[in-house]
């Protein structure tokens, strides 16, 4: 379940880190923990279809069932060696009877609204030969994203008891914002935002609460995020972008298809930063200038699911020995697959 459940997600490696730690501190045992952790950023349905598309059909099915098959693989090692140490973690969770505050279908909704917020949110401006529809959505995307946070706000107050008059002035002073700066939605947004955590505040019980993690979860990542990414942008840089270590000497490195050039792209992709897809691009340039196959694939299965940031976030939760033998594993397994790989499809 662990394992296949990062294909209905869209995240980074360190996007998933907060859904990780949040499952981890509630009780999940750390097999499971960790094929979340792996497969969240590393098997999306969007990235393997662009990665076939773009890359070729042998990869991208390649890519999806290495990161399957690496996820339970990682999470059955990490049991195995850490297993005296889980029971003893596991042993002190007491797990009371689950009792549902609302009907499910009240919280399919409230999460559907939250999912499409976050789509409206950053869609993107589409290209000469889009449809309409898309068109229509990225020009009036603030206002729609508008419409369904006023709609998560209604279901805050269906589902938790949150108090209708607070939506209703959020509503109020945030439609006053847009008015008066319709060319800085921000502007507006931020506004929404800090009011909702201002009244948020003064609740008791699960909304509370959400907001005490929130805010826990942000103070434990956001630092290390801001170190680790300024650090592998400064040494590898973006697409495009040229940094302290020149593009040329990782093209050189990975060329052909030995146990040498596969593990320097596993090890490489450990420590880089991809965002979402950004891996799909990256790698078309790498491959046009010679990279192998087999490399090619090694660093799909540790880049998306590592970098530097991620590491030093999940050694808070997890400590140093734990970080240190994912990693290891990561690298190890990335190293051999697209060894193999590129010795049969190369």
């Amino acid at each position: 379940m662990a394992s296949v459940s990062g294909a209905i997600l869209a995240v980074c490696s360190c996007t998933v880190l907060p859904l990780f730690t949040g499952i981890y501190k509630r009780g999940a045992g750390l097999g499971p923990a960790v094929a979340f952790l792996y497969s969240g950023p590393a098997i999306n349905v969007l990235a393997i279809v662009l990665t076939a598309r773009i890359l070729g059909l042998e990869i991208g099915i390649a890519r999806a069932v290495g990161a399957v098959v690496f996820s339970i693989i990682l999470g059955l090692i990490m049991h195995f060696i850490f297993r005296k140490e889980e029971l003893q973690r596991q042993g002190e969770f007491d797990y009371p009877e689950l009792q549902e505050s609302s009907p499910l279908w009240q919280k399919i909704i409230y999460f559907a609204l939250m999912i499409l917020i976050l789509i409206t949110l950053t869609w993107a401006k589409p290209g000469g030969s889009n449809s309409a529809f898309m068109s229509f959505i990225y020009a009036y995307k603030w206002i729609i994203s508008g419409i369904l946070a006023f709609g998560l706000g209604l279901s805050l107050v269906l589902i938790y008891g949150f108090k209708l008059w607070k939506v209703l002035l959020t509503a109020l002073v945030v439609t006053a914002a847009g008015i008066l700066f319709p060319s800085q939605p921000l502007i507006a947004y931020i506004i929404g935002l800090v009011m909702l955590v201002g009244f948020l505040t003064q609740e008791k019980g699960e909304l509370k609460d959400w907001l005490g993690s929130t805010w826990s979860y942000t103070k434990l990542i956001m630092p290390l995020l801001f170190v680790g990414v300024l650090i592998a942008g400064s040494l590898l840089g973006r697409p495009g972008h040229e940094a302290w270590i020149p593009s040329s000497w990782i093209e050189t490195a990975v060329g052909g298809n030995s146990l040498g050039a596969n593990f320097f792209a596993a090890i490489s992709g450990a420590f880089m930063y991809f965002a979402t897809l950004t891996e799909v691009p990256i790698l078309q340039g790498l491959l046009g200038s010679g990279m192998g196959k087999g490399p090619a694939l090694a660093l799909l299965l540790s880049g998306p699911a590592l970098s530097l940031p991620s590491m030093l976030v999940i050694n808070t939760v997890l400590g140093i020995k734990k970080t240190s033998a994912f990693v290891v594993l990561v690298v190890i397994l990335s190293t051999i697959t697209g060894f193999l790989f590129g010795t049969f499809f190369g």
